[in-house]
């Protein structure tokens, strides 16, 4: 039994106590419970912890219990209980009490459990009592620390985690603004500086804007600002109070003094043992920052300054492939008889990086203009470079007289060549602004659009072959050659994939949207131009874009007379009726519709005989030669030096018609010698321009 005379009852030699708990024997009591009688003694000092009047305690559990709070009894009962269940010696828990005033205070209880030796049966409670208000108000106090530590290395592990997207200067800082760290951290604003050649330091990123001080967007490391402080010394600067800030800094703290700023951290940046710069946070509401908050920010510094050296060499090698890709690009637009014309390019704005997007407008001889729009694989100085060589070559193909068709293909076989492995998809448009016949080839490159006087538009299906490059790798170098016509005021959009190419849609939702912007678009085409770069700022994108508009004007007549021609060979139906349309639009254009059925039946009879009586092809070429009298002349060119001859068919012949036909139809007719081969022509009166026909 327990000598209730003598105080507090001394704990046993095994009684389990935490080491961490510093325990006080004039604020501990004990308590003794018989389980039988329900009687539970309590010692002078267990009564003061729990502040119970002697006098007034009846070793009752009841009496005990209307000190606790109805849910802390609750929890009470439910530990004693399990332990006497589970056949546990031991218990403890934390648990308030209310005082005789009404406030409450936190306690700690552990009870031992005896147990009758032979069957187990719990007989008694024997344990301690202590006030745990201070105990409790410490562990708290190391929690809330913990957790403000944890939340501060919380936010530089997430600011980090940002910061490694980061891609340019502008994105680390646009990072720390957005990333909630200031908020976390406690801060008003932030400044940062780069350090430049010569000791400059330039400001990147402001702090209040009523804090600006003139004449500081660039200063230098040996100037009395802190920035410069810590670029100097590389070592951070926690300035605890504004006295602090107005003793060490009297140009800065003027701005400063009357927007609240009580405390400011300035922190080095500093990569590979060298400083780039220095970065800053302002405060409104600290005095002084602790150890651990010290340390914190300087590897908040530390992660910032890996994230700027990056930025740094990401915008320099930027600005050199940026400056690159602009030399490569045309500088000017040259003025087209006969077109308006508008050009824009865009780099991407999420990946800024510079890709191989190009256009291009050549001025070709007999009032016709090419139009090229390409993209090179790869984003980087490598696609600028190779974009540049062939924008280079595509021109001088295209100007020395090539067909679409063989300016792609020449184009090609040279990127085959280059030391490199990209391949570019292009598309060349050869426009004859006299008569509005466009002529296109496509290299893998997405199909142009076609923006009527009306605002409709439409895509135009071109048919194409592989991408430059790949094209002669694989030994297929056939382009065909579609035709369409531009009547005055239809507009001809080229165009590179980023302008329809969109994360989460496919090439044909990028083509649906495309085309509906141009629709409702503006007719202005140097607006309509903008219009359509303002999307692609505005969506954002992963791609460069370059846009390229022909805009065919009224009527035109170059001085020379127009001029078509395209290429026809062997077992090529398609290049056939291509070479029927050129000729139907261009008698239509040069106002010989009178004659549009012997023209084209003459022209189909010359062309026939030259596919069918020599090897490798033919060359159709449709000009208008200048009067009196105005002629329309239709020449066929192939390779063979055997000159035709007029024959008669005989009434059951199936051949020998065609120069007969000719000689009927046309109102000459000619052969001439050119080099190997030959050129079969005929000519046809054509009303002066101007002049009504039906």
């Amino acid at each position: 039994m327990v000598d209730r005379a003598a105080g507090a009852l001394p704990l046993p030699d095994d009684w389990p106590v935490a080491p961490e708990i510093s325990l006080s024997l004039n604020r501990m009591g004990s308590f003794d419970w018989d389980l039988a009688s329900g009687l539970c003694h309590l010692d002078p000092t267990a009564l003061a912890v729990l502040d119970l009047p002697p006098g007034e305690y009846d070793g009752r559990r009841a009496s005990l219990t209307a000190r606790l709070p109805p849910e802390e009894a609750a929890r009470l009962d439910a530990l004693v209980a399990r332990a006497l269940k589970d056949g546990s010696e031991h218990y403890g828990g934390y648990f308030r009490i209310r005082r005789a005033d009404g406030s409450l205070r936190w306690t700690h209880s552990q009870g031992r459990v005896h147990r009758d030796a032979d069957t187990g049966r719990p007989l008694r409670i024997i344990g301690i009592v202590r006030d745990a208000t201070e105990e409790l108000a410490e562990s708290a106090a190391r929690l809330e620390a913990d957790d403000a530590r944890k939340r501060q290395t919380s936010v530089v592990e997430s600011t980090t985690a940002a910061l490694a997207h980061a891609r340019t200067v502008q994105d680390v800082i646009d990072v720390l603004r957005d990333s909630h760290g200031l908020e976390h951290f406690g801060a008003t604003s932030l400044v940062m500086g780069l350090l430049e050649a010569g000791g400059r330091i330039h400001l990147v990123a402001e702090g209040p804007s009523e804090a600006f001080v003139v004449g500081t967007r660039y200063t230098h490391v040996a100037d009395q600002y802190p920035m410069s402080e810590v670029i100097r010394t590389l070592a951070p600067r926690f300035i605890e109070s504004p006295q602090d800030f107005a003793d060490s800094y009297p140009l800065l703290w003027p701005n400063l003094a009357g927007l609240g700023i009580r405390a400011a951290v300035y922190l080095p940046l500093i990569a590979q043992a060298r400083p780039i710069g220095a970065f800053g946070l302002l405060y409104n509401d600290r005095s002084g920052f602790t150890a651990e908050e010290r340390n914190v920010l300087v590897a908040l510094g530390s992660s910032i300054a890996q994230s700027v050296q990056r930025a740094v060499l990401y915008d320099q090698e930027h600005d050199l492939a940026e400056g690159l890709q602009q030399a490569m690009l045309p500088r000017r637009i040259p003025d087209v008889p006969g077109a308006r014309i508008a050009v824009r390019y865009r780099s991407a704005r999420m990946g800024r990086d510079i890709g191989g997007d190009w256009y291009d407008i050549i001025p070709l001889p007999g009032g016709r203009v090419g139009a090229v729009i390409g993209d090179v694989q790869g984003h980087d100085t490598d696609a600028a470079a190779v974009m540049g060589q062939l924008r280079i070559v595509l021109r001088a193909y295209a100007a020395e007289g090539h067909t679409p068709a063989t300016v792609m293909a020449r184009a090609s076989v040279f990127l085959h060549e280059l030391d490199t492995d990209r391949f570019a998809t292009c598309l060349y448009a050869e426009a004859d602004l006299a008569t509005g016949v466009v002529r296109i080839v496509r290299a893998g490159h997405v199909d142009p659009l076609l923006r009527d006087t009306d605002g409709s538009c439409r895509r135009i299906p071109v048919d194409g072959g592989l991408p430059l490059g790949l094209s002669a790798e694989f030994g297929r170098l056939e382009y065909p050659v579609s035709t369409v016509e531009l009547d005055p005021g239809q507009t001809l959009l080229l165009y590179t994939d980023g302008l329809v190419e969109q994360p989460g849609s496919d090439l044909d939702e990028g083509l649906q949207l495309l085309t509906a912007l141009v629709r409702s678009g503006p007719r202005d085409l140097q607006r309509l131009a903008d219009r359509l770069c303002e999307v692609v700022d505005e969506r954002g994108g992963e791609d460069d874009v370059a846009v390229l508009l022909l805009r065919r004007q009224g009527a035109y007549t170059p001085r020379t007379g127009g001029r078509l021609q395209q290429r026809v060979v062997q077992n090529d139906p398609e290049g056939l009726r291509s070479a029927r349309r050129m000729v139907r639009s261009a008698v239509r254009a040069w106002g010989a519709r009178e004659r549009t059925d012997d023209i084209e039946l003459a022209a189909d009879e010359l062309v026939t005989n030259a596919l069918t009586h020599t090897e490798g092809g033919a060359t159709v070429t449709v000009r208008v030669l200048s009067g009196p009298p105005r002629r329309l002349r239709v020449e066929v060119e192939d390779d063979s030096s055997a000159l035709p001859r007029r024959r008669d068919a005989g009434e059951t012949g199936v051949s020998g018609r065609g120069l007969l036909l000719v000689d009927r139809l046309a109102d000459t007719w000619g052969v001439e010698s050119r080099g190997s081969g030959k050129c079969v022509w005929c000519e046809f009166a054509v009303p002066p321009v101007g002049s009504r026909n039906g």
